[in-house]
């Protein structure tokens, strides 16, 4: 972080140039950028170490991402899979792997009758603009794509990367030690998205100005010739997240015990894990019976509740003929985890 010459606190600094018009397919973004910057008041130049930051939309109408279209006409072709929907609202997993309303499609600054996709590969897009930039002005920035997301639990949207070249996009704080001596074990700044977060607050959602410039985190850009992971990087890869699907969708993901929809439930649970849940939505005893659990004298009511659990903890019934004479012997079912 910078420091600031009157008193020698940190400071960031960050400003959205004017000027850019209506960006269409085929536009170079270092072109549109580089000579709004030789304008600015003072030559506020790029400099080693700034981060650009460029909205997605403005990225994906340069790669011809605008369709005439509807987001529902476009939305099969962007979905990887629903995570939940109410209504007319649906969040999903896109082709990015980015969990977003709409898939991310936008229909805002649009003509009517159109929409805009995301970019094709936007960790990529950010590499072609860096590299842009160092060849036409000699400088190694670092460059973040931003776009709109909600989030769970919170009223409002702000902007993410869901782009990056050239930046460290997740610091790890992991194994230091606080002023209290407490070791820091889960502690790793998206850096990323705050930074996204930072450039919305100076570009806006209605002004016109889809680039920012961030000064003042040198310490974040990587040297000449390394892009990094890239903000794919803060993905969380399927299963690994605590809410894979939205929570009338998890119940009905369950009942119907498809092998397609198990990854987003995650790892297999404990058999504790699952015996506690079992005797609490069933009240049947489930006992360990070597590599898994045994549950004895279940009805048919209680063998589709045991099924459902089954699957959301990551735990399979045995057999359906198997199952079927438990039921009518009220004999032992067994649960065993789905995967070693």
């Amino acid at each position: 972080m910078s420091t600031d010459r009157m008193n020698g606190t940190p400071t960031l600094v960050v400003w959205a140039p004017d000027g850019v018009g209506e960006v269409v397919a085929g536009d170079d973004l270092a072109a549109l950028l580089l000579p709004l910057l030789e304008r600015e008041p003072g030559g506020a130049r790029l400099a080693d170490g700034d981060i650009v930051a460029v909205t997605s939309k403005v990225v994906a109408k340069a790669e011809g991402q605008v369709r005439t279209s509807t987001r529902e006409a476009e939305l099969p072709g962007e979905t990887r899979r629903v995570v939940a929907r109410r209504g007319p609202t649906m969040i999903v997993r896109n082709r990015l792997g980015l969990t977003m309303a709409a898939a991310g499609i936008d229909a805002s600054n649009v003509a009517p009758g159109q929409v805009v996709l995301l970019p094709l590969d936007p960790d990529g897009s950010a590499g072609v603009l860096r590299a842009a930039i160092a060849e036409r002005a000699g400088v190694n920035v670092g460059v973040i794509v931003t776009d709109t997301a909600g989030r769970a639990w919170r009223e409002g949207q702000t902007d993410i990367a869901i782009g990056a070249a050239g930046l460290v996009v997740a610091e790890d704080f992991t194994g230091q030690v606080d002023e209290y001596g407490n070791a820091l074990v889960v502690t790793a700044p998206a850096v990323a998205d705050e930074i996204a977060g930072l450039a919305e607050l100076a570009t806006g959602k209605l002004g016109g100005r889809p680039f920012a410039i961030v000064r003042g985190r040198a310490d974040l850009v990587l040297p000449a010739g390394q892009d990094g992971p890239g903000a794919g990087a803060l993905i969380r890869a399927e299963g690994s997240d605590f809410f894979g699907y939205g929570a009338r969708e998890a119940v009905l993901r369950a009942l119907t015990g498809d092998a397609a929809d198990r990854t987003p439930f995650g790892a297999p649970a404990s058999a504790e894990e699952l015996a506690a849940a079992i005797a609490q939505a069933t009240a049947l005893d489930a006992v360990p019976d070597g590599a898994g659990l045994a549950v004895t004298g279940a009805d048919e009511a209680q063998l589709t509740a045991l099924r459902a659990l089954g699957f959301a903890f990551g735990w399979s019934l045995e057999t359906a003929q198997a199952t079927a004479a438990a039921t009518k012997n009220a004999g032992v079912v067994h649960l065993r985890p789905a995967t070693p």
